[in-house]
């Protein structure tokens, strides 16, 4: 059975609606996935992210090899086991954590790093992410890419598509069983390297691709531009993968693009610093006015915060710092980003997706 299927397309972009099938299941697209980089979404349990509608995750093997170490993992039984996640998995191979958050090394082979706990000097090779991700028992691989900086001389960003094309060939010879591999395109924010990228990438016939690189500090213009010129070089039958972007103006952008998956801390990182996500913008909680508030959350949402507590109630628990107020504002800001995407499938749907876009960007700028 074909892994990924187009169910609609929108007459007025490039926006499509579509399903991914893995082991664990099927995931409609565009989707957005809540980021568990070391085996869990902060603040919140397995059950929270049921209930608000998630059906993937993304976790990150380098993370995870490291702390709490593959030895306890298999342990469990496997990922799905140990997050307590019988749906759909995703890992990310780490390469961008480790370009971002370590003292590394790169070489034509992998990229060595000192783990930061013991000072254990580590070389993270194509081989061992796929090593890694098969024993995590993910339903998506990621290939180990190489992303440069967004202000990247231009021999740097050549030497990250060279290494990024050459341990993607390594990773799909070595790589076995059910899981999906996706690539990642980088190329900085040449579209000629983009594209020599992505042309290089597709003679792999890989699962899916990532876009990587993206999202990382460049101007917004930038974003866009590079965007919409890399999705016209990838297969329109495969899957297509917006790493780290999680706003919404940007998803809605992507979308009309093209792009069906999206991952990104975004909505629960702004849970736990008092900003709320609604249908008529983001507002902050933490002030006078929304510790007098009776009211949910947002009005007419269904969410189990927004059911069993007020605003004054989440108001009081964030101002105080307390894991409770953490966790009941994650949940909202989970829940409406999967009823955002659940709407933005159902447009595409019927046809309707530059009408729900214009409108929603209306909203979001307060006009």
């Amino acid at each position: 059975m074909d892994h990924f299927s187009i169910t609609a397309k929108d007459p007025g972009s490039e926006a499509r609606a579509g399903k991914l099938v893995g082991s664990h299941g099927t995931v409609e697209t565009p989707c957005f996935l809540p980021v568990a980089t070391k085996g869990f979404v902060k603040a919140l349990s397995s059950e929270d992210l049921k209930m608000c509608n998630v059906d993937a995750l993304i976790s990150n093997a380098l993370h995870l090899y490291m702390r709490p170490g593959l030895a306890v993992i298999e342990k469990h039984g496997g990922l799905h086991k140990f997050l307590r996640w019988e749906r759909t998995l995703f890992t990310d191979s780490g390469g961008f954590q480790l370009v971002r958050n370590f003292s590394y090394k790169i070489t034509d082979k992998g990229v060595i790093f000192k783990t930061p706990d013991t000072g254990k000097k580590i070389e993270f090779t194509p081989e061992l992410a796929i090593e890694i991700q098969k024993k995590l028992g993910s339903d998506v691989n990621m290939v180990l890419d190489h992303c440069p900086a967004w202000n990247a001389p231009e021999k740097k960003v050549e030497d990250a598509v060279r290494h990024t094309v050459e341990w993607a060939e390594i990773a799909k010879s070595v790589f076995s069983g059910n899981a999906l591999l996706f690539g990642i395109v980088q190329g900085g924010f040449s579209i000629e390297l983009r594209e020599k990228c992505t042309r290089a990438l597709a003679k792999l016939d890989l699962d899916g691709y990532g876009i990587g690189g993206l999202s990382i500090g460049e101007p917004k213009d930038w974003t866009h531009k590079i965007l919409e010129k890399t999705v016209k070089f990838i297969d329109e039958s495969k899957p297509r993968y917006l790493m780290g972007v999680g706003s919404e103006d940007e998803i809605l952008l992507a979308v009309a693009n093209g792009i069906d998956v999206f991952d990104s801390a975004f909505p629960t990182r702004n849970a736990r610093h008092r900003t709320i996500f609604g249908m008529n913008g983001k507002y902050n909680v933490g002030n006078m006015e929304t510790l007098q508030s009776l009211a949910p959350l947002e009005q007419g949402c269904e969410c189990y915060t927004c059911k069993n507590y007020t605003c004054s109630q989440v108001t009081h628990y964030l101002r105080e710092n307390d894991s409770l107020g953490m966790r009941l504002a994650s949940i909202h800001n989970i829940a409406y980003m999967e009823k955002f995407m659940a709407q933005i499938r159902e447009a595409i749907k019927e046809g309707k997706f530059m009408d729900v876009y214009g409108e929603r960007l209306r909203k979001l700028k307060g006009h």
